[in-house]
């Protein structure tokens, strides 16, 4: 039997929809809602979109560097309805990304519905329902509904629990979240300490710049150039219509055959298989590990004084380490006792989006895909359209709960356990499961329309 869907209950006073940010994520679900004519706001720290792409960003959060690039290529990244110019190389430059976000809102005319320079500061969820939500002007504006899209790389996570001798250390200790660009690294012993992506950028930028680089790690990762065969990595069997069970078999063979063992290059060997954890993309860090500029060592023991010492017992005088640790999922603006994910990052949503227990509030982009988060975002934003205007109904709350455990389980299951991976999807899985999951709605939408609360339509 079909349980009741929950759509948000409305009043009057409560019909519009609160979007929090206006990055990749948030402008997604901007341009959906005006799409369907669905009114709404927009709140955005910066003076500008496009968050994590933006240099130098005014909100203060938004972490980016000089030498940034997608490493996802743009055929995979960009929006389904507005392609990425064709004079943009497959893997884009920061400020040539954050060009295509401000193009995306002006061709499609939102941009009077996000105020800039504006915070929200809470939001409370009302028994009735809808919410009410304290900007940082002042004013408070009630809603029917919140769509949180403020992203999960802007508060960022020091090693827990901080090494040995760190607080006497003679040199500087930075988050990769605080690097900018080059001049961080001119003249001086660098080690950076983790193996994702931004310690891949962070240790090439320094192999140049600096007297001497260092990458420590933990453990073993697979790196993935962007290019296999002359082609982007990610158009090697990178398809919806293909599943994981097919796809990464056919992928790990040719990477091993590109790239070789990682031990080749210095680095640990891997514990896992490629897509077993999110990965770790790179073209150059193997060239500059291979001709000496990054030397590898293993994770970090302890400080003494200047020195930085390793496990294997040896040591480095550095001037600068750089912690590439990852970020906490962090919402300031709910109560703790309503919502707090950021001890071990973990958050229970059904279909990775929906509250099971708060009607009306969605998470946009709270996924870590194998793949981009921006068409994710699109489709996540059609879905929950779908439920606002009742063309989409939830399932009850056992087949939610029901859902977020198989989730759950076959998450620790396929992936290295990490507080990384807490809200790990496989890009082309994840797209399918949504779009499999918008027409099952709509079924159950039509089966239960007589229960089918008020809508915002």
């Amino acid at each position: 039997m079909t349980e009741p869907a929950t759509t948000p209950q409305l009043d009057d006073t409560g019909r519009r929809v609160c979007v929090i940010g206006a990055g990749s994520s948030g402008i997604a679900t901007a341009k959906v809602l005006h799409e369907r004519g669905i009114d709404f706001d927009c709140f955005e720290l910066s003076d500008r979109v496009g968050g994590n792409w933006v240099w130098g960003n005014s909100n203060g959060v938004s972490s980016s560097y000089k030498s940034l690039h997608i490493n996802t290529s743009r055929s995979r990244m960009e929006f389904s309805d507005f392609p990425m110019p064709d004079h943009l190389p497959n893997f884009a430059r920061h400020d040539q990304i954050a060009a295509y976000f401000d193009a995306y809102v002006d061709h499609f005319g939102f941009r009077d519905h996000i105020a800039f320079n504006t915070g929200v500061e809470h939001v409370q969820p009302l028994s009735g329902g809808g919410f009410d939500v304290r900007l940082s002007t002042g004013e408070t504006r009630r809603y029917g509904s919140v769509m949180v899209a403020n992203g999960h790389h802007w508060d960022p996570r020091m090693p827990e629990p901080a090494f040995p001798g760190a607080e006497s250390f003679t040199g500087e200790q930075i988050h990769s979240h605080h690097y900018e660009d080059e001049k961080q690294l001119v003249d001086k012993v660098v080690v950076v300490l983790g193996m994702g992506n931004s310690a891949m950028d962070i240790s090439v930028d320094a192999s140049y710049h600096s007297r001497e680089t260092y990458l420590s790690h933990r453990r073993g990762v697979h790196v993935v150039p962007k290019h296999i065969l002359g082609r982007p990595y990610d158009a090697i069997a990178g398809h919806e219509w293909l599943p994981s069970w097919i796809r990464w078999p056919i992928a790990r063979v040719v990477m091993r055959t590109v790239t070789g063992p990682m031990t080749r290059y210095g680095l640990q060997q891997p514990d896992h298989k490629v897509a077993q954890a999110h990965p770790s993309v790179s073209s150059r860090v193997l060239d500059r590990l291979a001709h000496g500029a990054v030397v590898p060592k293993p994770t970090i023991a302890r400080f003494e004084g200047p020195d930085v010492v390793f496990t294997d017992d040896s040591r480095v005088a550095a001037d600068l380490v750089v912690y590439c640790t990852g970020y906490r999922i962090t919402f300031p603006f709910f109560d703790r006792g309503f919502l707090d994910p950021s001890g071990d990052n973990e958050i229970e949503l059904y279909k990775r989006m929906f509250h099971p227990g708060v009607p009306g509030l969605y998470f946009i982009g709270l996924v870590q895909p194998l793949g981009a988060i921006m068409p994710i975002a699109e489709r996540q934003s059609e879905l929950a359209a779908d439920h606002l205007q009742g063309r989409y109904a939830l399932p009850g709350p056992t087949a939610m709960k029901s859902e977020m455990t198989r989730y759950r389980k076959a998450r620790a299951k396929r992936y290295v356990a990490s507080k990384r991976h807490t809200i790990q999807v496989d890009f082309d899985d994840y797209m399918r499961e949504l779009r499999v999951e918008r027409a099952a709605g709509a079924r159950r939408a039509g089966r239960t329309s007589s229960v089918t609360e008020r809508v915002v339509a």
